[in-house]
């Protein structure tokens, strides 16, 4: 989600660029966070599994909040050109030393993602040593949307849309449409389990700048499809919430993806994969408080459970129809 904020009264015509400009759009956000939970150890799994409707319900809440909170938006990215040459590679890894080598009207204006991963990490630490149920759940599903966000190239560049660069639209395309049109074709299952992560900002860094480092080939690879491509089968006009959007075509969409190969795919399962590890670290961190009393193990669940389990091993979620996501859209 990007930089403009509007209005409560506005609420239609803002939904309009929360639908075009979301990050990893809805549909991905709600099925990374469904596989992060399938990754967790047994203890850990099965309290997050007795509140994963939850979860995936509100994966996409802190996009949403960018209507009402107008200090949210700079939480999901980080224009790192206007960082200065080499940023990704040279800025502190602490809030507290960027704040001083850069201000913190800087980080608002240009973006703090990495920096709101850690202080997230941090307050869902704090709700496991309370073992606040609601408050885990809460901080779970925050952390969990800005550990995605930072595992999105888009996000990590001044030109997020291809604006600057005559290739607007890049957005919603390389997040959204893809995703949703590919998703059957893509391998979400990995044998990944959540493992313990020492230095949390060292991580949260190193996925920007894997992520940030795609944006060449992105840009690119647009550009030479783009040159089989007239305008007139490139775009097409939609109507979102009674507002005419220009946005790719779905023949484009196929053609830039398997240009691109497994990338999104790729970045949707690490995506994954890094939530795992953040939320089972900071269960770590915060002692490994015994979660039973937290929620009932009625067997139904257990039973449903083992089913998601099987399906996913299969990598079969979506042809089960047990994907959450596709429920949700």
């Amino acid at each position: 989600m990007r930089k403009k904020n509007y209005p409560v009264a506005l609420f239609f015509s803002c939904l309009v660029i929360v639908v075009s400009l979301c990050s990893w759009g809805f549909y991905v956000h709600e099925t990374t966070t469904q596989l992060a939970i399938y990754e967790l150890p047994k203890p850990l799994r099965n309290f997050f599994y007795s509140h994963i409707d939850t979860l995936v319900a509100n994966a996409i809440r802190p996009d949403k909040r960018r209507n009402t909170d107008k200090t949210e938006a700079a939480k999901h990215f980080i224009d790192l050109e206007n960082y200065g040459n080499g940023a990704v590679n040279i800025m502190p890894h602490d809030l507290a030393t960027a704040v001083q080598q850069y201000s913190w009207d800087t980080l608002k204006r240009y973006g703090y993602v990495p920096y709101q991963v850690v202080i997230e990490y941090d307050s869902l630490v704090n709700a496991f040593k309370q073992k606040n149920s609601d408050s885990i759940i809460f901080y779970a599903d925050d952390l969990a949307h800005y550990i995605e966000d930072a595992n999105v190239p888009l996000h990590t560049s001044n030109n997020y849309d291809g604006q600057l660069t005559g290739q607007k639209g890049l957005h919603a395309l390389w997040e959204s449409t893809i995703p949703e049109l590919e998703l059957s074709n893509y391998q979400l299952y990995q044998k990944h389990k959540a493992t313990y992560v020492n230095n949390k900002a060292d991580a949260v860094w190193g996925a920007v700048k894997r992520a940030h480092a795609l944006l060449p080939e992105m840009f690119e690879k647009e550009k030479e499809v783009a040159a089989n491509f007239p305008d007139s089968s490139k775009y097409v006009s939609k109507m979102y919430y009674g507002r005419m959007t220009k946005v790719y075509t779905d023949a484009f969409a196929k053609q830039y993806a398997a240009a691109l190969t497994s990338t999104i795919n790729d970045q949707l399962v690490q995506s994954a994969n890094m939530v795992a590890d953040f939320w089972y670290s900071a269960w770590i961190d915060a002692g490994k408080p015994n979660l039973k009393n937290l929620y009932q193990n009625r067997k139904p669940e257990r039973k449903q459970l083992k089913k998601e389990l099987k399906s996913y091993k299969k990598n079969d979620l979506l042809k089960d129809s047990l994907l959450r996501a596709k429920k949700e859209s």
